[in-house]
């Protein structure tokens, strides 16, 4: 009985380590192309929930991107609820058929990202400004490309092995932003019941 016990339990720690791959959504559409999405304004919005559950701090974000057909220069700025003010601006290049590199000034080194189907993975290290000082963390971003056009980003924020919270971001185009095209929407299947 025992050793049955240790199995189950040996068996869900290993599925608990199982980590998303980004090409594991490699047919699931609408493709996300990040110089095609980001070209022109874009409006998101999002909050930090820290490990245990807290939202910390919202705020709203203007982008402004650029594609010169090799880096992609993201201008983003940041107004958050307690009125603090942030500009960060992200240069992008296409190091590949799926594959991305990037900087930004708090950037430690490169950051490193890969895309398939609707799915973008972007990983980097970054100095956060925590109070008066910066704090080395890691940021796993998995960004989604949804149907309707609409940009979901789940980052997690880890520092020395231990998570420190979540950062969720709903990305949208303006109206009458000519920057970027749905170009094959999938019809979703109807759901009754609900």
């Amino acid at each position: 009985m025992k050793a049955k016990t240790v199995l189950v339990l040996i068996s869900l720690l290993l599925i608990g380590c199982d980590r998303m791959n980004v090409e594991d959504f490699v047919h699931d559409a609408p493709e996300f192309v990040p110089e095609e999405y980001f070209q022109g304004r874009t409006l998101a919005s999002g909050l930090f929930m820290d490990r245990f559950g807290n939202v910390r701090r919202q705020f709203v974000v203007t982008i402004d991107g650029t594609w010169d057909g090799t880096k992609l220069r993201l201008n983003e700025d940041f107004v958050y609820s307690d009125g603090e003010t942030e500009n960060r601006i992200w240069t992008l290049a296409r190091t590949g058929d799926f594959s991305y590199s990037g900087d930004t000034a708090n950037a430690i080194g490169i950051a490193k990202g890969s895309r398939r189907g609707n799915a973008f993975n972007w990983k980097y290290k970054f100095n956060l400004k925590v109070g008066d000082g910066f704090w080395k963390v890691k940021f796993d971003d998995w960004i989604f490309l949804q149907p309707d056009g609409t940009l979901l980003n789940v980052a997690t924020i880890t520092r020395w092995g231990i998570k420190l919270g979540t950062v969720y971001l709903s990305f949208n185009k303006p109206a009458g932003n000519a920057g970027f095209i749905l170009k094959s929407v999938p019809e979703l299947p109807s759901v009754s019941g609900l």
